[in-house]
């Protein structure tokens, strides 16, 4: 029996398919006759990919509610994408792409949520919070596509890559978004992402102090995983970057530092236990020697300030005995980052000029970039050179762009300031009402995680303006997760343990702008 207030995931796709009309009936047979043609043209193998990925959609589909429910599908994607490196691991099988474990698993959760909308009425796609920024973003990058028609056909497979991996994003966002409609299951599905965060903090430590990464070893317990090889350590002062399961070292530190405002959440919700989480996670992201990392620590501090400023002004005494601890657990990180925030000469004339044996197209200073970049936009000012047309990469044969470790510029070259002003949106939109959430006056207990959720969003906005944060799949996964739980927390908005169901939404809630 289902129980009252749980939506979970369909006991029996076959009841549904007998309930469905015949127009539902007939987009389901259109979907996969074009499903199966796209995977025949890519690779002859990839048809027998598809029925195996169906197979197991339906039988997963097909099970009791009591034992598969929606939340456990989300938290399945996320320790997939928190514990599984990529770009290290595959899985077996030819393919024009790599077949990564956390592709497929997103890849069987999105289909098991597409059939249920299709053919089981209790599971609908609802509107959400940021739906029009969203909107905006996505015309915006159709529309990049259409009015460079020569770059789009030049690039193609390039293309259809960087768009596969956006169209995932948002289907991950209103999987979560819309799946998930009690504040129980945000707070099961926060708590995980916060323990899998310390984990990783705790092993980057273990990898800072012997150099031994645990993630390069899966293959031994996890055998249907091959492993593609390790990655080359870098150094920063003469200190070791860690990057665990994460794809480079700043990737790993913003990943961290994402997760780490839901770990001060807790540490005000469940006691001090809490803060050896916290610690785990702080230390972590500091491992990795990146000044992305402390740089969204601090937009995080002051988003604490101006949202909690009484509390957080309370927490400043544990900054002395915090920076003990990094001295005594990461000998030399402090100076490192030291030095690395104020170099000889200068932070500024340091990224304003290219070394003289420094590939331009590989690296050459953030501010060096800037002037050049926004020249070349200023020529296609509306909707940018197309998206997934600019090709960047250390080991990639088309390359044809320079590596700018600055997103948002990214994204004005690839969609214009139309597709910036979308992104904009979005991001604003999203710490806006989750702040106003955290200060309304019925959202007294749920006021410190509103405004942990507004820190998470808010940091790793800012945090794009210091690498490319969409080229790293893992910590871009983590914030669209996160974003879809702030946007399933604004819905459900009234509830709390007490009743711990969800509670029906006439209307927006009264702090939606």
């Amino acid at each position: 029996m289902q129980r009252r207030g749980t939506q979970t995931v369909p006991p029996s796709i076959v009841h549904g398919v007998l309930g469905a009309s015949h127009r539902q009936l007939w987009a389901i047979s259109v979907a996969g006759a074009l499903a199966l043609l796209s995977f025949t043209v890519f690779s002859a193998r990839g048809i027998s990919l598809l029925v195996l990925l169906l197979a197991i959609a339906a039988v997963v589909a097909v099970a009791r509610p009591t034992e598969v429910g929606w939340d456990r599908l989300i938290a399945l994607i996320l320790v997939v994408v928190l514990l599984v490196p990529m770009d290290r691991y595959r899985l077996p099988g030819s393919l024009p792409f790599n077949l990564e474990l956390y592709r497929v698993v997103v890849a069987l959760c999105v289909l098991v949520w597409a059939g249920s909308l299709l053919v089981d009425q209790r599971v609908r796609l609802r509107s959400t919070a940021l739906d029009r920024p969203l909107v905006l973003i996505a015309a915006s990058i159709l529309a990049s596509e259409i009015t460079n028609p020569s770059r789009v056909t030049a690039y193609g497979s390039y293309v259809i890559k960087s768009l596969t991996f956006f169209l995932s994003f948002i289907l991950v966002y209103y999987l979560t978004a819309t799946t998930v409609q009690r504040r129980g299951s945000v707070e099961m599905l926060l708590k995980l992402v916060t323990l899998g965060g310390a984990a990783i903090g705790a092993l980057a430590l273990l990898e800072f102090r012997t150099r031994y990464n645990v993630f390069d070893h899966l293959d031994a317990v996890l055998p249907f995983l091959s492993f593609e090889g390790t990655l080359s350590y870098l150094t920063i002062g003469g200190n070791l970057r860690v990057f665990g399961p994460a794809q480079q070292p700043i990737a790993l530190g913003a990943a961290l530092i994402v997760i780490l405002p839901l770990a001060v959440y807790f540490t005000r919700k469940s006691g001090i236990s809490w803060w050896l989480a916290a610690s785990l996670i702080f230390l972590g992201a500091l491992a990795s020697g990146s000044r992305t990392a402390v740089v969204m620590l601090a937009v995080e501090a002051i988003v604490f300030l101006v949202l909690k400023p009484e509390a957080t002004k309370k927490l400043w005494p544990a900054l002395i005995p915090m920076l003990l601890v990094v001295h005594f657990a990461l000998p030399g990180t402090i100076g490192g980052l030291k030095d690395a925030f104020l170099p000889k000469g200068g932070l500024i004339a340091q990224q304003s000029r290219l070394e003289a044996d420094y590939d331009p197209m590989l690296a050459g200073g953030r501010i060096r970039q800037l002037k050049p970049m926004l020249r070349e936009a200023s020529g296609k000012p509306f909707f940018g050179d197309g998206y997934g047309t600019r090709i960047t990469g250390f080991n990639t044969p088309d390359r044809n762009a320079p590596i700018l470790d600055n997103q948002w510029l990214n994204n004005v070259l690839d969609v214009g300031f139309v597709g910036l002003g979308a992104w904009v949106w979005l991001m604003v939109s999203a710490a806006r009402r989750l702040g106003r959430a955290s200060r309304a006056p019925d959202q007294v207990d749920d006021g410190w995680l509103f405004a942990a959720l507004a820190a998470s969003v808010t940091s790793f906005a800012v945090g794009m303006l210091t690498f490319d944060a969409f080229s790293f799949t893992q910590v871009t996964l983590i914030f669209w997760v996160i974003l879809g739980l702030s946007a399933a927390l604004l819905t459900i908005s009234g509830a709390w343990p007490e009743s711990d169901a969800p509670r029906p939404i006439h209307g927006r809630a009264r702090w939606s702008s």
